[in-house]
């Protein structure tokens, strides 16, 4: 048995520690997301303003202002709004490649279960838009403009979410941060393939030869920064002269940068020079573990986190007060009205979006091909769905590269800020409509998601009149305590009880029990579980993974097929976890054990005695 384990040392493997997704649903992460769209709503409003006002001709001054460079004999220049919309949005472009490369690699789009409702749900809402929209312009120069209606504003549409405050928002909007995913990635597409001038052969083939080359930089020993940056900003210039977007330049280069979860082994790599720089302070030992911190994590997420807040805080407000000013006098309204492209654009966006994202969720659970994560309902999506409505960023983006004559790019301007107000104001009116009909529980006190013998793990009958429910973590002493207390609690009721555990590791007081915990669902893809779970508790205070294998083997597992499911086929153990953590806070628990009594949260002590009087209570 313990040679079987030494095969699989862990200073070997290079175990990956898959960080916990509660991250990205921290109040310091929503706070950010609900600035940012605040201060691009503030420079919408500054723009619309501004070309409205008696200086607006200083507006159109500023946009139509050249800049230029100009090197011997030759120069370059562009306007103002060039800049911005082919230059400056080319890091827009960049991060949301560098996202959907994350989503698509480690992120919610590796498990096709989970991908199926949103990924389909997405297309839904990009084709429905653009057919909703060439049924008021089939023909003539308007159809042109149909991939204005296709794209959801994403910073928009958190924001919203915000405003409006529905009652457990989480779930919908991890759900529509996926979908935003796939919405972009079609988006690009469109742009690329319908939205690029006439191609110019010979840029081009230097575009393909950067590309090969963008790929190949991740097997340089050194130096990955300075040639992705290189090589990206001639893969922009050779774009702009092949008649490409050039902004697609952002996004070649970021689905080149590669991206993993980090791996144990250089992250001790990086606490041992650290620990050397602290003994011994000097240049050298700063440099190798400046150089060893930045090598744990993947170029993909440093970049996300370099790059992301410029792009929310600098680059999207540049863009919304260089697009947003359309004049809105009584003429320009006037005509707006009576355009049946201002007039596509809106029922492309509200209708489009609304009818194609929540019909084709219902559509794809009702045929059983994809299922909506747990506490999510089709209620939820509608309201998401009409959010979806709110196009901006991308739509004004198409509106100047698809349309020409100014006019009509008003009218275009016109019915995009139109769609976004409507689609707000159905998507609240959804979410209030909803939770006054079916008012949720108080955060906490009932449990948020009914007990699933195909997913839970329990002991007892599955029809049993008595339920207890505990989220704990396996390196919380008292979770240990109670799992003894609930041997004495199962005994005294017997059938009467169907007992179920779900994880809640907190992370920052137990640093090794979200590791346990994904431990403990890979041996119960081997029928293993509880085992395992005895295992873990036992031994608290030594939960490495070279000990984890050790328990593994002693809970009856099979090593080699455990290491392979927490390894290879990590996703399949980390969405159980996180699928409980996401329940617990969306419930608002703050520690463990939390326990509920037939649904119901438990208050009191947690000692065998207690819990048979709730329990004897709730029979009564």
């Amino acid at each position: 048995m313990t040679d079987r384990v030494r095969a699989y040392p862990a200073a070997q493997r290079g175990f990956p520690l898959l960080p916990s997704r509660l991250r990205r649903g921290s109040k310091a992460t929503k706070t950010t997301d609900n600035s940012a769209a605040a201060l691009l709503l503030t420079f919408t409003v500054i723009a619309i303003l501004w070309a409205n006002s008696p200086w607006a001709h200083t507006y159109s001054a500023l946009l139509d202002t050249p800049v230029g460079v100009m090197i011997g004999t030759h120069h370059f220049e562009m306007t103002v709004k060039h800049i911005v919309n082919d230059g400056l949005m080319t890091f827009f472009f960049f991060i949301v490649g560098l996202e959907v490369t994350r989503e698509f690699t480690v992120g919610e789009l590796t498990d096709r279960s989970r991908a199926a409702v949103p990924v389909v749900a997405a297309a839904a809402g990009l084709v429905l838009p653009a057919v909703v929209f060439l049924a008021f312009n089939p023909s003539g120069e308007n159809a042109h403009a149909w991939g204005v209606v296709i794209s959801t504003d994403t910073a928009f549409l958190v924001g919203a979410l915000a405003i409006i405050k529905p009652m457990f928002p989480a779930r919908v909007r991890l759900f529509l941060l996926t979908l935003a995913v796939v919405d972009d990635v079609g988006a690009l597409i469109a742009i690329a393939v319908f939205y690029s001038d006439s191609i110019q052969v010979g840029p081009l083939v230097v575009s393909v030869v950067l590309i090969v080359a963008l790929a190949l930089v991740r097997y340089l020993p050194a130096a990955h920064g300075p040639a992705y940056a290189g090589l990206g900003v001639s893969l922009w210039v050779a774009l702009y002269m092949a008649g490409i977007h050039p902004t697609l330049a952002g996004v070649a280069v970021a689905l080149l940068i590669p991206v993993f979860t980090p791996e144990r082994r250089p992250v001790e790599k990086a606490v041992e020079q650290i620990r050397a720089f602290r003994q011994s302070p000097n240049s050298q030992y700063a440099r190798a573990a400046s150089r060893s911190l930045r090598e744990s994590i993947s170029i993909n997420e440093r970049l996300q986190t370099a790059v992301g807040p410029t792009v929310s805080f600098v680059i999207l407000p540049l863009f919304a007060l260089v697009n947003a000013g359309v004049l809105l006098d009584a003429q320009s309204l006037s005509t707006a009205l009576r355009s049946p492209l201002t007039w596509g654009i809106v029922a492309g966006l509200v209708l489009g979006k609304f009818f194609g994202i929540t019909g084709a969720t219902w559509l794809i659970r009702r045929t059983g091909l994809g299922q909506l994560a747990p506490g999510l309902t089709l209620r939820r999506i509608a309201g998401g769905a009409a959010l979806s409505g709110i196009g901006f960023t991308i739509s004004l983006f198409i509106v100047d590269i698809a349309i020409d004559d100014p006019g009509r790019q008003d009218q275009a301007r016109i019915g995009v800020l139109a769609a976004s107000v409507i689609a707000f104001a159905l998507g609240w009116a959804i979410f209030r409509l909803t939770d006054r009909l079916s008012p949720p529980e108080p955060v906490g006190m009932k449990l948020l998601r009914p007990i699933d013998p195909e997913r839970d793990h329990f002991r007892g009958r599955v029809d049993a009149p008595l339920t207890l429910v505990e989220y704990g973590d396996f390196e919380c002493p008292f979770c240990s305590r109670v799992t003894g207390a609930i041997d004495e609690v199962r005994a005294h009721f017997g059938d009467d009880l169907l007992y179920v555990w779900r994880h809640f590791p907190l992370e920052r007081a137990h640093p090794r029990a979200f590791d346990a915990a994904r431990a403990s669902e890979a041996a119960a893809l081997q029928g293993r579980f509880w085992e395992m779970a005895h295992e873990l508790f036992e031994h608290q205070d030594d939960l490495e993974w070279a000990d984890i294998y050790r328990y593994a083997v002693s809970a009856g597992c099979d090593i080699e097929q455990f290491d392979q499911d927490v390894r290879v086929h990590a996703k399949k153990v980390l969405h159980r976890v996180t699928d409980d953590a996401e329940d617990a806070e969306e419930m608002d628990l703050n520690a463990t054990p939390t326990l509920f009594v037939n649904g119901k949260r438990h208050r009191g002590p947690w000692d065998a005695a207690s819990l048979i009087r709730a329990l004897e209570q709730a029979r009564g």
